[in-house]
């Protein structure tokens, strides 16, 4: 979980190098209007949210959700304690990273980068990653017609903090027609269901339940 900790450290410091066009706030939500420009979106104490059709270099916050509008374009988005959601369309250039919270991308949402959480939720609606799938104790779900290069990794717990919820063994379900490239590597006990149409890469770790129709 290498990346996840690089990660946090670009949350933390909000004051450091601002420029004109960021928007930073403690204790407080941050909205970028729809069709708005801006560089860095943070906050600690509250959600960011990233209108329709604007552009951000960085949306990111501690202990808030982060949202990428329908259409809006995005560096790479961040949270510790919160969700992250992207809207139909959206795309994200970099890295989508989540400590604690579920991450949702809607049909045609697109990420260049990787994709990770340790604890949380991570589903695909006809969406595209390019960088590959990443959890320690979070469910997957690459939905119907979702495309993702760079494979699936489901870590190990370690004894610190990133043991929680760690007991239960994630659920990795590729849909209906969802295509996954590179290898699925399961470094603890998963269940994996792939669909009778999904085109998926080498399993390590696991053993894959074929099932038919819609979902499982």
């Amino acid at each position: 979980m290498r990346r996840i900790l690089l990660s946090l450290a670009l949350l933390l410091p909000l004051a450091a190098a601002a420029s004109d066009n960021d928007l930073h706030k403690v204790n407080g939500d941050v909205r970028v209007e729809a069709g708005q420009h801006a560089g860095d979106a943070k906050s600690v104490n509250g959600d960011v949210d990233v209108g329709d059709h604007a552009v951000v270099q960085l949306a990111s916050t501690v202990n808030g959700s982060v949202s990428l509008g329908s259409q809006a374009e995005a560096g790479e988005l961040h949270t510790v304690n919160g969700s992250i959601e992207v809207a139909a369309g959206g795309k994200v250039d970099g890295q989508v990273h989540a400590v604690n919270g579920d991450i949702s991308l809607a049909h045609g949402a697109q990420v260049d980068g990787h994709l990770s959480n340790v604890n949380g939720a991570i589903r695909l609606d006809g969406a595209h990653v390019a960088g590959g799938l990443e959890t320690v104790a979070g469910d997957i779900t690459v939905g119907a017609n979702s495309h993702v290069e760079g494979g699936i990794l489901v870590d190990q717990p370690n004894n610190g903090w990133f043991h929680w919820g760690s007991e239960r063994k994630p659920v990795v379900v590729i849909g209906p027609h969802a295509v996954v490239r590179g290898t699925l590597e399961f470094r603890r006990e998963v269940v994996l269901k792939v669909s009778d149409s999904a085109q998926i890469g080498p399993v390590k770790g696991a053993t894959a339940e074929k099932f038919s129709g819609a979902a499982p």
